[in-house]
């Protein structure tokens, strides 16, 4: 599942659209399939977290790619490379005198479409976006700390605290602390997982290839993300991996290095240690 630093990337990729005229407009998600832009211009493109916004006059377009979605553009009249079945939402957007541009949104997660004016109300939710230059880390911290009885891995993953992190860094983040990401928020440096964050995210949120390691060579970009018993980096120890609040999508898988990340004791019970394949 994309994380907060490559929305903030494909956001940056389509400032292209700022600007222009929309001249078609396909929504293919029955509840707005009747939404149409066409004759609109393209005022804004935003990430926030995991989330992309683009706005057309009064509107806007909401968008998360969830764990397949994409986003392609290309001359009006060639040819998809993705099957046209996937295809969530096609727009048409002027240039000059050459073709139009169409962009094409593949396997989207969520597409929705609300008024402007109703943003604050319907992304009030979210907690501070780590890639927002004045990134609130008080708040973050304040938010994750009001749930003291949480785990540290699902507190980090719940993007009501912060916004952007996914299973990625969630991992990299929970080992770098040296916390196991079952153990309790109320027992762990919140505000040390929080600048652990924004450190990592912001440092990767114009790399092609994400790294918290130092080492951008494949296969050693990672600490524990992806290595299940595998020699942990730092100890030698092998990485092991399992579930955090039961077994399920991605979200729900852990990697830990037992050595460097203590198991909390009498807490975790025998389901949620279970190993599994790579």
């Amino acid at each position: 599942m994309p994380e907060g630093d490559s929305v903030y990337q494909l956001s940056k990729r389509l400032q292209w659209m700022t600007g222009r005229e929309v001249t078609r407009t396909s929504i293919r998600v029955p509840r707005f399939a009747t939404v149409d832009f066409t004759g609109m211009t393209c005022e804004q493109v935003w990430p926030y977290g995991k989330h992309l916004f683009m706005r057309f006059g009064p509107e806007i377009l909401h968008t998360h790619l969830k764990m397949e979605g994409t986003w392609a553009f290309h001359r009006a009249g060639q040819r998809w490379r993705k099957p046209a079945h996937a295809a969530r939402v096609v727009l048409s957007l002027s240039d000059a005198n050459r073709p139009d541009i169409e962009l094409v949104g593949f396997w989207l997660g969520l597409v929705r479409v609300f008024p402007a004016r109703e943003y604050p109300q319907q992304m009030g939710y979210l907690g501070p976006d780590l890639l927002d230059p004045d990134f609130d880390a008080a708040e973050a911290v304040r938010r994750i700390e009001a749930n003291p009885d949480m785990e540290i891995g699902r507190a980090l993953l719940d993007q009501r605290n912060l916004a952007g992190i996914g299973n990625e860094y969630r991992a990299e983040i929970n080992f770098l602390a040296g916390t196991h990401p079952a153990a309790k928020v109320g027992e762990v440096d919140v505000a040390k997982h929080v600048a652990l964050a924004r450190r990592l995210m912001w440092a990767n949120k114009d790399s092609p290839v994400r790294v918290t390691t130092g080492i951008k060579r494949a296969g050693e970009t990672s600490y524990v993300f992806g290595r299940n018993r595998k020699p942990c980096r730092r100890c030698g120890t092998l990485i092991e991996k399992g579930f955090l609040g039961g077994e399920g999508d991605l979200e729900r898988v852990i990697w830990w290095c037992p050595r460097c990340q203590p198991e909390p004791s009498g807490r975790w019970n025998a389901t949620s240690q279970r190993t599994c394949a790579p």
